[in-house]
């Protein structure tokens, strides 16, 4: 059975292999960077635009940190190549840097990997409290067309490593922007992990993921953005601190009332490492900031493996705000964690309402390049 840590291996072995690869290519007293290392988008030397920069983490690029290169990208339309390695730092990318593009440099998206591990109870290096849900995020992503390609969004913060601390929230990756779209990337944690999330209550902000994969245990994939997951992968993850469901839940939700588009999960697939029926598919997160919240959430056409809980896949976070008021739905889903057995407690979509739960309604006049 996997534990924490060998998770936390897992999560930088891509990156590593690469790494070591190199390293063991050159002599101890001088470091030569493999032949392209940013594959098929250029080099300092021959950049595919003026507007590009380059990352590399051991200084064949033009910066060797995320946060400097996003720092020096002034401006709209800037992109960003970065190449294989592990950037442990955190990431702040200003609402200006508007159209902003970061690529990863190998075709496979665990090879190019940003993680930090701080959590909503690490206190603060300057005394002045604990960073909080938000403040916890490896990656915050505030402008409007943000886009990322082959990217591994991470935090390796683990309950084991700290008993004592009770904010076990641990972002991964928060986004802000309205049309942001993350294609072929990966988001790695165990609470919090992927913030979906808009700049203000009446703000929509529309978000695509598409053949992305994220995994967790306790809403893993929350917020209020009005977000499109198209075929990809959920993972629900082994608690070695629990012994008993329900382990977590999947998706959390916190749709603004005047938002009329939440979630919207088609063509994926959820699977898990824990034991049958340990998981919730979702629960709706109504926050203290936003008492009115009605948290919106359609899957439709995926596969839920047994991992989800059939008989009772949804439960409520906090009382007053039960899920059955809330706008949860699904449609022609599959697996053994779709079996209806109680109806009540699985809202199915008509065909004439699902025609209206599609990408293109969510998303409107914006058409995200996949």
């Amino acid at each position: 059975m996997p534990s924490h840590l060998s998770r936390r291996n897992v999560l930088l072995a891509g990156a590593a292999a690469g790494s070591a690869l190199a390293l063991a290519a050159a002599p101890a007293h001088a470091y030569r960077p493999p032949p392209r290392p940013f594959g098929r988008y250029g080099s300092p030397s021959a950049r595919l635009t003026p507007a590009t920069l380059y990352v590399h983490p051991r200084g064949a690029g033009d910066f060797t940190s995320l946060q400097a290169a996003v720092d020096a990208a002034t401006g709209t339309g800037r992109t960003l190549v970065v190449a294989p390695g592990v950037y442990r730092e955190t990431v702040s990318v200003p609402a200006d840097r508007t159209g902003m593009t970061w690529l990863g440099a190998s075709e496979d998206s665990r090879d190019v990997v940003v993680v930090y591990d701080n959590a909503a109870g690490t206190p603060r290096p300057d005394g002045s409290g604990t960073y909080g849900t938000s403040g916890s995020a490896t990656t915050t992503l505030r402008p409007d067309g943000f886009t990322a390609r082959r990217i591994t969004f991470a935090n390796d913060w683990l309950r084991a490593d700290h008993p004592g601390v009770s904010g076990t929230q641990a972002v991964a990756v928060k986004v802000m922007g309205d049309r942001s779209a993350f294609l072929d990337c990966r988001f790695l944690g165990h609470q919090d992990t992927l913030y979906a999330d808009s700049a203000s209550l009446d703000t929509v902000a529309r978000q695509y993921f598409a053949h992305c994969y994220a995994e967790g245990d306790v809403d893993f994939v929350f917020g209020r953005a009005t977000a499109v997951f198209e075929d990809c992968d959920f993972r629900t993850l082994i608690r070695p601190d629990l012994t008993s469901a329900p382990f977590g839940f999947v998706f959390a939700p916190s749709t603004a009332v005047t938002t009329p588009r939440g979630f919207l999960v088609t063509r994926s697939r959820i699977s898990s490492e824990a034991p049958d029926g340990f998981y919730k598919l979702a629960r709706p997160w109504v926050p203290s900031s936003d008492p009115t919240a009605r948290p919106m959430l359609t899957v439709r056409d995926t596969r839920l493996g047994p991992g989800i809980d059939a008989v009772a896949p949804y439960t409520t976070m906090a009382s007053g705000h039960p899920w059955q008021d809330q706008r949860f739905a699904e449609y022609r889903n599959t697996g053994p964690g779709a079996v209806i057995t109680v109806p009540a407690n699985r809202p199915q979509l008509t065909p004439a309402q699902a025609a209206a739960h599609t990408r293109q309604a969510w998303l409107g006049d914006w058409r995200p390049r996949a």
